[in-house]
C-alpha cells in the first residue's frame, strides 16, 4: 500500500479511535464510499456537489486515478470493511 492508501488508513483510524461512540461522520462516508468505487467520475461528481471549479475538479481525478492505480482490490475491500465498523456501547 503507498502513501496514499496509507492516509486513508490513517483518517479511518483517527475517526474511529477520535474517542465517543459517534462512528464515521455520513459525509465521510459517503466520500469514502465513492473514492474507494470503481469510478473517476462518480467520485469527481460527487466532489463537484461541494467544490465545482476545474483545479479541484482535476486534483479529485488525478487523486482518483492514482489511489486506483496503487491500491489493490484487497487494499480497497480492508477499507471499506472498516467503514462497516461500529463502535461498541
Amino acid at each position: 500500500m503507498k502513501l496514499s492508501g496509507a492516509l486513508v488508513v490513517l483518517g479511518v483510524v483517527l475517526l474511529l479511535t477520535s474517542g465517543g461512540n459517534c462512528g464515521i461522520c455520513p459525509a465521510i462516508k459517503e466520500e469514502l464510499e465513492f473514492f474507494l468505487g470503481p469510478s473517476v467520475t462518480d467520485y469527481v461528481e460527487f466532489i463537484k456537489q461541494y467544490k465545482d471549479d476545474s483545479a479541484t475538479l482535476k486534483n479529485a481525478e488525478n487523486l482518483k486515478t492514482c489511489t486506483d492505480n496503487k491500491l489493490t482490490e484487497e487494499d480497497k475491500e480492508n477499507l471499506k470493511s472498516l467503514l462497516k465498523y461500529d463502535s461498541p456501547d
